[in-house]
């Protein structure tokens, strides 16, 4: 773990901040030591300066929004990562404690495009593809997360996978604490200038297969139709998504267990509730 020269931070207003941000630091790394000794630890890679950001944060900018970008390949885990962070993290029902937005409720509409094409599998074979940025609108997404942080009240859209149909009224998401983005692409260049703290979920590639094919079968796409698109799913992750691992600031096992993330995250955020109560 690293250790860090708080004297070196020029942003600190008073002793007490810095005291209380020393002990932030030194509590997440004892949680993050012991993440490290797991078979399957939950985090595989952290930046130098991840878990000071989060402690200055914690401490001196309360009242502020923190935006996190959580990414990954299709089926690596994202959703599972976010669900069970926030029943991890939230025992209440009560309000401004979190808010999710979904990179998936942004894919434009191409029903005309299917109902053209007559099937998936005849749409796949036109050359189009569900898995490139253009296909979500992420300037409206971007927009909604920048009025999220400035305190806005935002609708997000409704996609059905289905029909491949986007209808404009989706959840009513409300300003929070903290707010949650996930999806294929909130680390594209298009959007992640505006996250806090940027999360990539990694996960093997037979294992991402294996979850791929009985989501697509739930979704009504099997046989050609679902080999066409994972073959297309493949390649533009190495073009689009794969990338932001290097920029992410950590990256989280898609292959822990979900009782084990409510476990690590509960410890994460109890300490830093303890602390600055």
């Amino acid at each position: 773990m690293t250790s860090y020269d708080l004297t070196s931070y020029n942003y600190y207003s008073n002793r007490g901040d810095m005291e209380l941000i020393s002990t932030i630091v030194e509590s997440l790394n004892k949680i993050l030591v012991e993440d490290k000794k797991q078979e399957q630890p939950l985090f595989l890679k952290i930046s130098d300066d991840l878990i000071m950001n989060i402690a200055r944060k914690v401490v001196q900018e309360k009242k502020k929004t923190f935006l996190i970008g959580i990414t990954g390949e299709s089926a690596s885990g994202k959703t599972v990562f976010v669900d069970n962070t926030i029943a991890a993290c939230v025992k209440d029902k009560k309000e401004g404690i979190y808010t999710v937005i979904r990179c998936d409720d942004y894919y434009k509409d191409t029903s005309k495009e299917l109902k053209e094409a007559g099937s998936y599998e005849a749409l796949f074979k036109t050359g189009f593809s569900f898995d490139t940025p253009d296909v979500i609108n992420l300037e409206l997404m971007k927009d909604h997360l920048t009025k999220l942080k400035s305190g806005e009240e935002v609708v997000s859209p409704r996609y059905d996978f289905v029909t491949c149909e986007s209808h404009p009224d989706g959840d009513v998401k409300k300003p929070a604490k903290v707010i949650l983005n996930e999806g294929l692409y909130v680390l594209n260049e298009e959007v992640r200038d505006i996250m806090d703290v940027k999360v990539y979920v990694y996960t093997p590639l037979e294992v991402i297969k294996e979850r791929w094919y009985k989501r697509a079968a739930s979704r009504g796409k099997t046989g050609a139709a679902a080999d066409l698109q994972f073959k297309d799913v493949n390649e533009t992750a190495q073009q689009y998504i794969r990338p932001t691992y290097q920029i992410s600031d950590a990256v989280i096992n898609g292959m822990v267990s979900q009782q084990y993330i409510q476990e690590i995250t509960d410890k994460i955020f109890n300490t830093l509730r303890e602390i600055c109560e």
